[in-house]
């Protein structure tokens, strides 16, 4: 495992344990929460035991530091603004929109790196994960999957309009604790019903935890993702 660091994002590489191909090499950029930064999932890596058949890169990046409105107005880093937690509420559409863009330009760069479009999953945790869901709904090439932990759809109601029809049979797995007061669990769950009613499959796992990840949820993620692995890229 090599790790490499850099004042946006840290990389952590996984190589095979044998010569591949290199068309079978796959990205993984993972998004942190609220608050957190690039480093706050990396020591996750190695608790998910996967054993790539090719080059596999964790790209974490670091959010831009903003005042968050729900906060008090303390900086930090943060995807977008929050005012307030609800389906409801006031989104910042800017702000989702921006980071939106500079996850576009990380695929784009995996990609240069010759990561197929179908071999790089968007992952990430609470407003990572909002992101995450965000961008590759949108993104106009299939990507290889979405991980969205502990979070729910922002800009819901632009979803319908804006997806891309690349990513409609995208593998998604959305987890949730079922006792998370940070984004209620019914949060999670309309988020799942608006995917589903739009046609995405969603594959849905809850676990009797707050808003953190459990050791059950890290061996489901570690299944996922090494099924994700296992399928061929994309013609």
């Amino acid at each position: 495992m090599k790790i490499e660091e850099t004042r946006d994002e840290v990389v952590v590489t996984l190589a095979p344990a044998a010569p591949a191909a290199a068309g079978d090499a796959a990205s993984v950029i993972w998004l942190h929460g609220l608050g957190a930064d690039g480093h706050d999932f990396v020591p996750l890596v190695p608790e998910l035991r996967l054993a790539p058949p090719a080059e596999l890169r964790f790209v974490f990046p670091h959010a831009p530091v903003r005042p968050v409105t729900l906060n008090g107005g303390m900086p930090m880093r943060a995807w977008y603004d929050i005012r307030e937690l609800s389906t409801a509420g006031r989104q910042d559409v800017a702000g989702t929109r921006e980071s939106a863009a500079r996850i576009g330009d990380l695929v784009a760069r995996e990609m240069g790196r010759g990561r197929p479009a179908s071999r790089i999953i968007l992952a990430g945790f609470s407003q990572g994960g909002a992101i995450a869901l965000h961008t590759a709904l949108r993104h106009p090439q299939r990507l290889g999957g979405i991980l969205a932990l502990s979070t729910y759809l922002p800009l819901h109601e632009s979803v319908a309009a804006e997806a891309n029809a690349a990513n409609r049979d995208i593998p998604i797995l959305m987890c949730h604790g079922l006792h998370d007061p940070v984004l209620p669990y019914a949060l999670g769950e309309l988020s799942r019903d608006a995917l589903t009613s739009l046609g995405h499959s969603v594959e849905w796992k809850a676990y009797p935890m707050q808003h953190e990840v459990c050791r059950p949820e890290i061996a489901d993620i570690s299944a996922w993702l090494a099924a994700r692995l296992r399928e061929p890229a994309a013609a």
